[in-house]
């Protein structure tokens, strides 16, 4: 089970990508110029915080389990789609998930660092499991039932509650750019603060949402300069990680024409390699001080697994923290899932895969 794929397995995995990934040399913020993560993470960056040493305990508890345990990334599974899509589009491919045991087992024999969900989910299974993997409670969700739909973070549960029940971290999401945005800015700062006074470590979702994000058929939700700017966002409510979407273009700025940026930011600071854009998203996590965890994405079949690993690579090489994938793991049969947790962990701890 602990056996590792080798490089060449992940090169074979990337196919025409592989040399386009592998042996990519950023030339627009050199490495050197980011806190990079590592088994000393925890001391280098926190140590010198305003998080008290409970906080700091959550953090190592989660940075110390799973098949990175030690490594300074980390491997995150969540599963949250059950509200922020539907119980029936997220479970009908494995019905077995619909049974929140089976999500955390997943997590276990996934050999991840945590298990992210909903208050439902961890709390109905939290005295058999909280001590056996690191709990991670999604405390907000987009409510998609209510027609016609709508595209709004709410509260689903309190801190505290989330700390009964033995969590080590809370999760939320704010969409950045939204009318409500403000709102729920205000409503997750305040729930952070209260985290980290409990003792529990904070990871922010940081993801863009408005409509005028769409330019002529282009959608600019993932460029890497307003996930960038999400991401700085994040930080600044002192989010102690940044989950966000890996960005697939860039520009949004430019094409929206609102708010601000510089020239530099496109000519200097990013290219169109992915591994440059992935950089710049780092960059904004205050130079890679607050670790980044980029996002699988949807499960598109036979294709997962290249598309997981080549993610892994865009973000370890980019300077980022690890992965928090779950429906390509969960929406295929579980032994399925177990490997494919692994391959991506795989790349982590692959030391011949450096960051560019």
């Amino acid at each position: 089970m602990n056996e590792t794929i080798t490089q060449g397995r992940i090169a074979e995995l990337l196919g025409d990508q592989a040399e386009y990934l592998l042996n990519h040399v950023c030339k627009t913020i050199d490495a050197s110029q980011l806190t990079l993560p590592g088994p000393d993470y925890l001391d280098r960056v926190w140590l010198n915080s305003n998080r008290n040493n409970q906080v700091l305990r959550s953090l190592q508890a989660i940075f110390n389990h799973g098949r990175l345990a030690g490594t300074g990334y980390i491997s995150i599974f969540p599963v949250d789609q059950g509200v922020e899509h539907s119980a029936g589009s997220a479970f009908a491919p494995n019905p077995m998930y619909f049974d929140p045991e089976n999500i955390i087992r997943l997590a276990i024999e996934g050999g991840c660092n945590a298990v992210a969900s909903t208050f439902g989910v961890l709390g109905i299974m939290s005295r058999k499991y909280a001590h056996k993997i690191p709990f991670i409670v999604k405390i907000n969700h987009n409510e998609f039932l209510s027609y016609p739909n709508r595209y709004d973070q709410t509260l689903f549960g309190t801190v505290k509650s989330a700390w009964n029940m033995g969590a080590v971290a809370v999760g939320a999401t704010v969409y950045w750019g939204s009318a409500e945005s403000n709102r729920q800015l205000k409503e997750i700062a305040e729930a952070f603060e209260l985290a980290h006074e409990l003792g529990m470590a904070t990871i922010l979702w940081c993801y863009t949402r408005n409509s005028a994000f769409k330019v002529n058929n282009v959608d600019y939700h993932t460029s890497a300069d307003l996930t960038g700017q999400a991401n700085h966002l994040g930080v600044t409510i002192q989010a102690d990680i940044i989950k966000q979407k890996l960005p697939t273009n860039n520009g949004g700025y430019l094409a929206t024409k609102h708010g601000k940026t510089s020239p530099l930011v496109y000519e200097k600071l990013t290219t169109d390699h992915p591994i440059d854009l992935c950089r710049y998203q780092v960059l904004n996590c205050y130079s890679g001080r607050i670790g980044l965890i980029n996002s699988g994405g949807e499960s598109k079949g036979q294709s997962d697994l290249a598309e997981a690993v080549a993610t892994a690579v865009i973000n370890k090489r980019a300077g980022g923290m690890g992965l928090i994938l779950g429906r390509k793991a969960f929406q295929r049969p579980f032994r399925e899932g177990v490997q494919l947790l692994h391959a991506t962990q795989d790349v982590y701890l692959d030391k011949s895969i450096t960051i560019a």
